[in-house]
């Protein structure tokens, strides 16, 4: 900034040989006395030093002399006024510039400092400079800080010392000078200041360093270039990159007082290396707990592998966030999923490995196993290729001995399979967009309340959110969407699965999940699912419908509420138990489904939405709660809405225990349900022993193990048409499938009773 420049100010007073009319004794001031025609005054036209100049004799105690014209005063900008002057004979004064200051409206502003510091004159004909700076603000070298509401000053000099003496002055100069202040003045500085050369070869490190330690608090400016920065380096000042930076894998860049994605975007120039740089920097540095993304979409073109870009870490247990942006695969060759297969050995003493795996090096970590016995979603969770073993995210229900096993690693988005453990970790308000290239996210496999709130999963290839170990310990998932890529494929033919847990205590709580063959497969216990619409339908007339939420572990101490279960079932196995036949454990217990929409749209009659599935013999259900729930079927009844899947095994009823299902209501369905169930039976013909049929509303073709209650609903009769007050013993258990109760009178009776019976033991 210069005025004089810019504007056209003119600063410079005018010469003296234009007059001394222009130059005051006084303050400058208008009305003040000039030296025109002063007997102390002269204008000397060709002094051997000056040229033209003043010839002053100094006659009072302080001899001003000032300018009359007003030298603007803005603030922001810095004059230096000059003065050269030379003791020509008598007494010896000393120098000083001065000036007097006044305001828009011609007032006197008073309180400043209105002198520079004085300069003796020591001997006659030498030449002197003085000079004083006059400035807004208060910055170093400035003599006269003349803030707002200073507008012009009359500037000149003053001379002090003994009376007497005659001095010849030059013409008085003043200059803008404030490019001298601009660095202070400007809130940044640039690194190429302090040395950086930006030509992506030499290590402009310490430059970087010295130019953070000189901001002080202003704006770091990384000017257009490409530097290299060979070692971590740490900004406690904010950063504005012209240019870009580079750096090994392993330093870490972190811009502390600008922390989020567009500006490592900005210093990069690569949005998914940006992304890389800003994560390892969010687990190395303590001054935030977040990494906004800024909703900036970042395009990646191959899976990231979320702990080799923190070489520094495998294990981390601080909170912190990813949030606000999209994540999109691109078109690439590197989504591809890596299938092996290999021979294993198989073992319930160690339930979770697989020995004497021949090409275990070929098999990734984070692939899902499948081979005869395999449930469902279980996955590799570490592998030793030295001694040929896997460990696996759950046991094998079926898989003793030796067999060919078949591996898929599907490739996420962002897969933080290297981490031995990851903790307290967040994902909001983010998208990923898979496009049915990639997959969403697969975990580390150990860590504790992993949380994604208000996530869109957008047409996964394979999986939205994979566990391939106990990661999901205590995992939240709140308000996320998971969309299918398979909208238009018939539900049975459908392969993507929206998410799966191995771990306790999971939370599924108000998401939305549409069209996958499987919402959620959890192998865990005592989760939270509440709030959600899962729905899998398709249009086809009769249609197949698959389980939409399976539960693995049979002694589960869930509870499934508030949900709308669309189009799918509920399907409760204990597939994942590697003795899955039962043997003085906790059988199938302890689930509560209670207060949910059920509703199937053109699905086959013999569709159920509550399905057990044991895999292994003497099983039981021993605490069920089935409560309030709404079932709904449209385009076509169903017979029932619950059943025991007897594809592997059958289970005891005999030892049934604790089921409540009650307040249920049934609409388009055939046949509803009921435990404790109220029968109504009307004898219509005399006979001592009553056989009634208990077998519709008791759950899951249950016997009629109990008689909790009979009440007559009319008189009771003997063949005469009398009324008798007998009342019978009951026999449990009866008929060939074991679900009528006979009522045993004393003598041939007919009439009506209401009993109520239970398929389980209370």
């Amino acid at each position: 900034m210069n005025k004089a420049i810019t504007d056209g100010v003119v600063f410079t007073p005018a010469a003296f040989a234009l007059g001394l009319d222009q130059w005051s004794s006084g303050d400058g001031t208008p009305g003040s006395d000039t030296y025109d025609n002063a007997v102390n005054a002269a204008f000397v036209p060709a002094d051997q030093d000056f040229g033209g100049c003043l010839e002053l004799q100094k006659t009072d105690t302080t001899q001003r002399l000032r300018y009359m014209g007003e030298t603007p005063i803005y603030p922001g900008c810095y004059l230096r006024i000059t003065a050269r002057i030379k003791a020509v004979s008598g007494n010896l004064p000393s120098v000083r510039i001065a000036g007097w200051p006044g305001d828009a409206g011609d007032a006197h502003v008073t309180g400043l400092t209105q002198a520079g510091p004085a300069t003796a004159l020591t001997s006659y004909g030498q030449v002197i400079e003085v000079s004083t700076i006059v400035g807004s603000g208060n910055r170093g070298g400035v003599d006269l800080v003349w803030p707002d509401p200073v507008a012009y000053g009359h500037f000149g000099l003053d001379l002090t010392g003994a009376n007497g003496g005659v001095v010849r002055i030059d013409d008085i100069q003043i200059e803008d000078i404030t490019e001298a202040y601009l660095r202070s003045m400007l809130d940044w500085v640039d690194v190429r200041d302090y040395g950086a050369v930006g030509n992506g070869i030499t290590d402009d490190l310490a430059a970087f360093q010295a130019a953070d330690t000189a901001a002080n608090g202003r704006v770091v400016l990384v000017s257009a270039g490409n530097y290299y920065l060979s070692d971590t380096m740490t900004f406690t000042n904010r950063v504005r990159f012209e240019g870009t930076v580079t750096m090994p894998d392993a330093a870490i860049l972190s811009l502390t007082q600008n922390f989020n994605l567009p500006a490592y975007i900005d210093a990069f120039g690569d949005e998914e290396q940006a992304f890389k740089k800003a994560f390892q920097s969010l687990l190395n540095n303590a001054d935030h707990e977040s990494l906004d993304l800024c909703g900036r979409r970042i395009s990646i073109s191959a899976p990231i592998d979320m702990q080799a870009i923190v070489p520094n870490r495998t294990e981390y247990a601080q909170r912190r966030v990813i949030r606000n942006g999209q994540f999109y695969a691109a078109d690439s060759g590197n989504w591809e999923t890596v299938n092996v297969s290999s021979v294993g050995t198989y073992s319930t003493t160690a339930p979770y490995t697989l020995t004497n795996v021949t090409n275990v090096a070929n098999i990734p970590v984070g692939s899902r196993v499948w081979a005869n016995g395999v449930g469902r979603e279980v996955y590799v969770t570490s592998k030793n290729v030295a001694t040929q073993q896997l460990t696996l995210s759950r046991p094998l229900y079926d898989a003793v001995g030796t067999q060919t096993y078949y591996f898929a690693r599907y490739q996420y988005m962002l897969d933080f399979t290297g981490f031995a453990k990851l903790s307290k970790f967040s994902m909001a308000d983010i998208e990923f967009q898979c496009s049915g290239r990639s997959s969403g996210i697969i975990m580390a496999p150990a860590g504790l309340t992993f949380h994604l709130k208000d996530c869109f999963f957008t047409s996964p290839k394979d999986r939205g959110l994979t566990s391939i170990g106990e990661g999901c310990q205590g995992m939240l998932i709140d308000r996320c969407q998971f969309l299918s890529n398979e909208g238009g494929t018939p539900a049975a033919q459908r392969t993507t699965i929206a998410l799966n847990t191995n771990a306790n205590d999971v939370k599924l709580r108000n998401n939305r999940i549409t069209r996958f063959r499987h919402f959620a497969v959890m192998g865990g216990t005592s989760s939270i699912i509440s709030g959600n619409h899962w729905f899998q339908g398709d249009d086809t007339p009769d249609g197949l419908r698959t389980a939409g939420l399976i539960l693995t572990s049979s002694h589960n101490r869930a509870t499934i509420t508030g949900n709308y279960v669309d189009n799918c079932s509920i399907e409760w196995t204990n597939e994942h138990d590697p003795e899955p036949e039962f043997n003085n454990e906790y059988s199938f217990s302890a689930l509560s489904i209670s207060d949910n929409i059920f509703q199937a749209i053109g699905a086959a009659q013999w569709f159920k939405f509550i399905v057990v599935k044991p895999h292994g013999v003497g099983h039981f259900i021993t605490g069920l709660n089935i409560t309030g729930n709404i079932f709904r079927s449209m385009q076509g009844n169903l017979d029932r809405v619950e059943a025991i899947d007897t594809s592997f095994a059958d289970m005891d009823r005999t030892r049934m225990r604790n089921i409540l299902v009650q307040g249920n209501m049934f609409n388009g369905i055939e046949q509803g349900m009921q435990n404790p169930a109220v029968i109504d039976h009307d004898q219509g013909s005399t006979s001592t022993t009553w056989s009634v049929n208990c077998a519709g509303p008791l759950p899951f073709a249950g016997y009629a193990q109990n008689v909790v209650g009979v009440v007559a609903r009319s008189r009771i009769r003997d063949g005469g048409g009398a009324t008798t007050y007998a009342f019978p013993y009951v026999s449990t258990e009866t008929g060939t499938n074991r679900d009528r109760v006979e009522l045993n009178w004393p003598e041939a009776l007919d009439g009506q009773v209401a009993l109520t019976v239970r398929m389980d033991n209370y």
